[in-house]
Protein backbone atom coordinates (compact mmCIF):
# COMPACT_ATOMS: atom_id res chain seq x y z
CA UNK A 1 0.00 0.00 0.00
CA UNK A 2 0.73 3.76 -1.13
CA UNK A 3 -0.04 6.44 1.12
CA UNK A 4 -0.03 9.76 0.15
CA UNK A 5 -1.01 12.70 2.89
CA UNK A 6 -1.07 16.45 1.87
CA UNK A 7 -1.17 19.62 4.34
CA UNK A 8 -1.21 22.89 4.59
CA UNK A 9 -4.49 23.46 2.55
CA UNK A 10 -6.86 26.37 4.18
CA UNK A 11 -7.96 30.05 3.70
CA UNK A 12 -5.14 32.61 2.26
CA UNK A 13 -5.90 36.49 1.08
CA UNK A 14 -5.03 37.23 -2.11
CA UNK A 15 -1.30 38.49 -2.73
CA UNK A 16 -0.28 36.01 0.33
CA UNK A 17 1.71 32.41 0.49
CA UNK A 18 0.72 28.95 1.76
CA UNK A 19 3.31 26.04 1.62
CA UNK A 20 1.63 22.73 0.78
CA UNK A 21 3.24 19.43 1.70
CA UNK A 22 2.67 15.99 0.54
CA UNK A 23 4.20 12.82 2.15
CA UNK A 24 4.37 9.44 0.58
CA UNK A 25 4.59 6.09 2.91
CA UNK A 26 4.98 2.77 1.69
CA UNK A 27 6.68 0.10 0.06
CA UNK A 28 8.04 1.69 -2.23
CA UNK A 29 11.39 1.18 -3.89
CA UNK A 30 11.58 4.39 -5.24
CA UNK A 31 10.24 7.73 -6.01
CA UNK A 32 9.92 8.65 -9.76
CA UNK A 33 8.15 12.26 -9.69
CA UNK A 34 5.74 13.88 -7.46
CA UNK A 35 3.54 16.92 -8.35
CA UNK A 36 0.77 18.67 -8.03
CA UNK A 37 -2.08 18.84 -10.12
CA UNK A 38 -5.74 21.02 -9.19
CA UNK A 39 -8.99 21.22 -9.67
CA UNK A 40 -11.19 24.49 -9.42
CA UNK A 41 -15.12 23.78 -9.18
CA UNK A 42 -16.51 23.24 -13.30
CA UNK A 43 -13.27 23.11 -14.26
CA UNK A 44 -10.72 20.03 -15.25
CA UNK A 45 -7.86 18.90 -13.48
CA UNK A 46 -4.62 21.05 -14.42
CA UNK A 47 -1.01 20.61 -13.93
CA UNK A 48 0.52 22.98 -11.32
CA UNK A 49 4.09 21.79 -10.99
CA UNK A 50 5.86 18.32 -11.42
CA UNK A 51 9.13 17.52 -10.32
CA UNK A 52 11.31 14.46 -11.25
CA UNK A 53 13.48 12.27 -9.29
CA UNK A 54 16.40 13.81 -11.36
CA UNK A 55 15.53 17.18 -10.31
CA UNK A 56 14.35 18.76 -13.97
CA UNK A 57 10.89 20.72 -13.22
CA UNK A 58 8.00 21.51 -15.06
CA UNK A 59 5.36 24.37 -14.09
CA UNK A 60 1.71 25.38 -15.37
CA UNK A 61 1.73 28.62 -17.18
CA UNK A 62 -0.45 30.08 -14.88
CA UNK A 63 1.46 29.70 -11.68
CA UNK A 64 4.90 30.03 -13.46
CA UNK A 65 7.50 32.43 -11.32
CA UNK A 66 4.77 32.81 -8.26
CA UNK A 67 5.06 28.56 -7.19
CA UNK A 68 7.98 26.44 -6.28
CA UNK A 69 8.45 22.73 -6.05
CA UNK A 70 10.58 21.12 -3.99
CA UNK A 71 11.38 17.74 -2.53
CA UNK A 72 13.01 16.72 0.51
CA UNK A 73 14.27 12.86 -0.65
CA UNK A 74 14.84 11.57 3.23
CA UNK A 75 11.17 12.43 3.66
CA UNK A 76 9.87 11.58 0.91
CA UNK A 77 8.00 14.92 0.89
CA UNK A 78 7.00 16.94 -1.92
CA UNK A 79 5.97 20.97 -0.96
CA UNK A 80 4.74 23.43 -3.21
CA UNK A 81 5.73 26.85 -2.04
CA UNK A 82 2.78 29.39 -3.45
CA UNK A 83 3.00 33.00 -3.54
CA UNK A 84 1.23 36.24 -4.76
CA UNK A 85 -1.57 33.99 -4.65
CA UNK A 86 -5.10 34.85 -6.45
CA UNK A 87 -8.39 34.31 -6.15
CA UNK A 88 -8.61 32.21 -9.31
CA UNK A 89 -6.02 29.86 -7.73
CA UNK A 90 -8.54 28.99 -5.59
CA UNK A 91 -8.88 24.76 -6.46
CA UNK A 92 -8.68 21.74 -4.17
CA UNK A 93 -5.04 20.68 -4.87
CA UNK A 94 -3.83 16.96 -5.24
CA UNK A 95 -0.42 15.55 -5.07
CA UNK A 96 0.28 13.16 -7.12
CA UNK A 97 3.41 10.15 -7.22
CA UNK A 98 4.67 8.14 -9.69
CA UNK A 99 6.79 5.34 -7.73
CA UNK A 100 8.48 1.97 -8.46
CA UNK A 101 7.21 -0.68 -6.59
CA UNK A 102 9.50 -3.18 -5.06
CA UNK A 103 8.22 -5.62 -7.72
CA UNK A 104 9.40 -3.20 -9.63
CA UNK A 105 6.76 -1.84 -11.54
CA UNK A 106 6.03 1.50 -11.63
CA UNK A 107 2.17 2.60 -10.44
CA UNK A 108 1.00 6.22 -10.26
CA UNK A 109 -0.99 7.24 -7.08
CA UNK A 110 -3.30 10.32 -5.89
CA UNK A 111 -3.71 12.31 -2.83
CA UNK A 112 -6.89 13.17 -1.55
CA UNK A 113 -6.56 16.39 -2.48
CA UNK A 114 -6.74 19.95 -0.14
CA UNK A 115 -8.83 22.80 -0.56
CA UNK A 116 -7.51 26.38 -0.88
CA UNK A 117 -8.98 29.08 -1.08
CA UNK A 118 -8.14 32.95 -1.71
CA UNK A 119 -10.14 35.34 -0.71
CA UNK A 120 -9.92 38.78 -2.42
Amino acid sequence: QVHLVETGGGLVQAGGSRRLSCAVSGNIFSINAMGWYRQAPGKQRELVAVLASGGSTNYGDSVKGRFTISRDNAKNTVYLQMNSLKPEDTAVYYCNTNVKLMDWSNRNYWGLGTQVTVSS
